[in-house]
């Protein structure tokens, strides 16, 4: 069986040994895949609950020190937080100098001390000024500390390209011109490549960011598993032209944001820093909520150790009866879609005779395959053949509720999947599931026809609009019920 461990870095890798002038002056040595970019909407929420907590020990410290009254201890720290929020401290802007973050720091940390003392003295006409004093200079002292760690944590995420977002340019105009001078200025974005029809007249590079093609080049580019948006750059008044560039682009996965070429320069600086920020208005993809992931991720991770340690037993016995049944590996490695079209290999107990393996999907299985093995039968009747893949849920790769991922170059009714629908790479908007909206709804196994492709497509996209934590628990807890009412099913 070919390896195919490498698949999922194997864009990177050539993306690396291309010479200097074609990665252009934007773009990182290594890179990093959209699926593995930290949030930094969840990244501010996490800073802003690491504050809380030093505050809280601040009052800790403080009230060890001199007696002070509960609004204080517990009032200060929330003042604090709401007024650091307020004057946007947790953009924490790779631009703002050091000066000016711990000044906003100490102004927080006086006023919340200040409010909090306002209130104590109506309170109490006794309370002594030296409790503001003592409490501000605990709030400083741990404000100062958490936000050194914050500026070495996203030092760190920046440099290793985790943080900073990667942006492909449609349109090689005056307005991209703007947009890549101001990023080569500030470093807010990674801009990866332009692509545009006019390429004889654009030349070959805007800027020293290459010219990678045509817009109809984007569609199965190489590079877009790590691109965080495509940002359309077009001359004023001209909506033909951006209805038309919306509609090549239908296809893609990745979201896509418009910056007229008429925006005036402080207008066009916000935007940039809303692209940064991942906050630009969007005209398609995926609006992500970075509670809801993270709380997708901790259920994840949970469901995911706590089923190895109650299936191993069972993972282990189909492992020794895989063996025993034929001659071959015991596991099926194959490449499939992943997140915004990320190549992934994806685990599952073989199934089939091992010179019959079929790692492109060319042939679709039918009742009474004779590529099917006896012990295969059953665990794909069981779906105990893809208990492996709970691995790449672990990995990041999957998750437990999404559409299934499918082989790269599937072919149903002799056509490849992904040609019968446009839409159909929009189900790579969100990670690949072991389980997902689908299968509960009678879509699942092999997808033989045009119409088999239409209607997973359709009820993957539906769960695409409609995923929540609540909806993913219920399709999780739907699952084993569907999986013993169609055992006919064919897989």
């Amino acid at each position: 069986m070919a390896d195919d461990t490498g698949a999922h870095s194997a864009i990177a890798d050539i993306e690396i040994t291309e010479p200097q002038h074609r990665r252009g002056p934007l773009r990182p040595e290594r890179l990093q895949s959209v699926r593995s970019r930290v949030s930094g909407a969840g990244l501010a929420r996490l800073f802003q609950l690491g504050d809380l907590t030093g505050l809280a020990l601040a009052s800790f410290v403080a009230g060890q020190l001199m007696p002070l009254p509960g609004a204080m201890l517990i009032g200060a720290p929330l003042l604090a937080i709401t007024l650091l929020v307020a004057t946007g401290a947790y953009s924490m802007s790779s631009r703002e100098r050091t000066r000016r973050r711990f000044g906003r720091l100490l102004i927080a940390a006086a006023a919340a001390a200040g409010g909090a003392g306002t209130v104590c003295g109506l309170l109490d006409p006794t309370f002594p000024a030296i409790g503001c004093a003592m409490w501000f200079a605990a709030g400083s002292a741990a404000l100062i500390a958490t936000h050194s760690a914050w500026g070495l944590v996203l030092d760190g995420l920046r440099k290793r390209g985790r943080l900073t977002p990667n942006l492909i340019i449609v349109g090689g105009t005056p307005a991209a011109q703007r947009l890549i001078r101001r990023a080569i200025r500030t470093r807010d974005v990674n801009i990866l490549g332009v692509f545009d029809d006019r390429r004889d007249r654009v030349g070959p590079d805007i800027c020293g960011v290459p010219v990678l093609g045509k817009t109809s080049d984007l569609i199965d580019h190489r590079i877009l598993p790590y691109v965080d948006r495509i940002v359309i750059t077009v001359p004023p008044r001209a909506s033909a032209r951006i209805s038309q560039l919306l509609e090549r682009l239908a296809p893609i996965p990745n979201p896509i944001s418009l910056l007229l070429e008429d925006t005036d320069l402080d207008t066009e600086a916000q935007a940039v820093g809303r692209i940064a920020d991942f906050d630009l208005m969007q005209i398609s993809g995926p609006s992500e909520r970075s509670g809801y992931l993270l709380a997708k991720r901790i259920l994840d991770v949970t469901l995911s150790i706590a089923g190895l340690i109650a299936l191993a037993p069972l993972m282990t016995a189909v492992a020794i009866a895989i063996k025993l049944d034929s001659p071959g590996p015991v596991f099926f490695r194959q490449r499939r879609h992943g997140y915004m079209n990320e190549e992934i290999v994806v685990w599952k107990f073989r199934s089939m005779r091992s010179e019959a393996s079929d790692f492109k999907a060319a042939r679709q299985v039918t009742a009474d395959d004779d590529r099917v093995t006896r012990v295969g039968r059953f665990i794909r009747k069981t779906s105990l053949d893809e208990l492996p893949q709970i691995f790449n849920v672990l990995s990041g790769e999957m998750s437990l509720v999404g559409p299934r991922p499918h082989a790269i170059g599937m072919l149903s009714g002799g056509a490849e999947a992904s040609k019968l629908v446009e839409t159909y790479a929009h189900r790579h908007r969100i990670k690949p599931g072991l389980t997902g909206w689908a299968a509960v709804n009678g879509s699942r196994g092999p997808v033989d026809t045009a119409e088999d492709v239409r209607r997973r497509v359709a009820l993957d996209l539906e769960y695409v609009e409609r995923r929540s934590f609540w909806l993913d628990v219920s399709i999780i807890l739907r699952t084993a019920p569907c999986l013993l009412g169609d055992s006919g099913a064919v897989r």
